[in-house]
């Protein structure tokens, strides 16, 4: 019998991709026959990560952002009647999916339709908690009503005092088959040579994403160390250009970033949780500059900072001068935690 598990990630930025791509490699060396489904730049992404596999294309979210903070909020309200019909065209495409290709098992990366009442389907997520402000209480609620279809929650991280996801991903609930499955990342640390003073790393959402690389650019013009600037937009082909003293990618495959974050000294991005699981396991030192009005960003960025690991500051206040803080934080480690894949891949062998 073979075995086709199908992997659905949520196009919201890159870091729900990216971090699929171990559990892609896992499940192939496994012998389990992945099928990637997704949509937009997740899709993209993983179609040049895996060009071999069958890749589908899903019902998209549509997920934009506000381009200020405060109305980041009221936009996800407006546009929630989109979001949930999206999710029912999904449950219908996946319906069509498991049929037509006999799937056997599914893995969702923050996609609620994705899911099958008749196989085993499991749901990651490192939000337990779904921070909305004075509205936390009904979004996780609501997180967990779609959670509990699923027949397991994988949380990409340990379930000790020393975490990565703080409240986000520890709470008391008896509603879902939780298990910690610890830090997800596709990096390995390699002892190179540092060649950037800074790297940058972009993704998530416009207008979000776009307003940040015009800030950033401006103001790194005026520094006098080696950039490396990725901008996270995944177009058909690579392109490379050299400004001054900053070399701009467009994007950069899976192994070029791990080289090239294994080569920089300091790295400025989001703090979205998925960066901060590769940065972890990198032992990097880093800034963050949280998406405007993503609660769950702006959290773990204060988290850090606070835990003096990371520093941080908004959008808006950013300069160059923020990053003479980065001397008095001790950066990211690595909890040298194996994921146990034999293991949590058994829910999907036949019995």
């Amino acid at each position: 019998m073979i075995n086709r598990i199908l992997v659905a990630p949520l196009n919201w930025g890159l870091g729900h991709a990216t971090r699929c791509i171990p559990i892609i490699n896992a499940l192939i060396k496994f012998n389990f026959n992945p099928i990637i489904a997704s949509d937009g730049v997740a899709l993209e992404l993983l179609k040049k990560e895996f060009p071999e596999l069958i890749t589908l294309e899903l019902p998209s979210y549509n997920i934009k952002y506000s381009k200020s903070r405060i109305g980041f909020k009221y936009k996800l309200l407006i546009d929630s009647p989109k979001i949930f019909k999206s999710i029912k065209a999904e449950k219908e495409a996946v319906k069509q999916i498991v049929k037509e290709y006999n799937i056997t098992g599914i893995i969702s990366d923050n996609r609620f339709g994705v899911y099958s009442k008749h196989m085993p389907s499991v749901f990651i997520t490192h939000q337990l908690h779904v921070l909305s402000g004075n509205t936390t209480w009904l979004s996780t609620k609501l997180h967990e009503k779609f959670m509990k279809k699923f027949h397991k929650c994988w949380i990409p991280d340990l379930q000790d005092e020393t975490n990565l996801s703080g409240a986000l991903g520890h709470k008391d609930t008896h509603v879902i088959k939780a298990k910690y499955i610890g830090p997800l990342s596709r990096f390995t640390k390699k002892d190179y040579a540092i060649k950037n003073k800074i790297m940058v790393l972009l993704s998530g959402p416009e207008p979000q994403r776009t307003m940040l690389e015009k800030k950033l650019f401006e103001q790194l013009m005026h520094f006098s160390g080696t950039v490396l600037f990725v901008k996270g937009v995944v177009e058909e082909k690579q392109t490379v250009e050299k400004i001054n003293h900053i070399i701009v990618y467009n994007y950069m495959t899976s192994e070029q970033l791990e080289t090239s974050i294994n080569e920089s000294q300091l790295i400025i991005s989001r703090s979205g949780y998925t960066t901060i699981m590769d940065l972890a396991k990198l032992n990097k030192k880093a800034f963050f500059i949280p998406t405007p009005g993503q609660f769950e960003q702006e959290y773990l960025a204060q988290r850090l900072d606070k835990l003096k690991l990371v520093p941080s500051c908004s959008q808006d206040t950013f300069n160059l001068n923020e990053l003479n803080k980065c001397n008095e934080y001790t950066g990211l480690s690595d909890f040298e935690f194996e994921i146990n894949y034999k293991k949590l891949f058994s829910l999907f062998k036949a019995k």
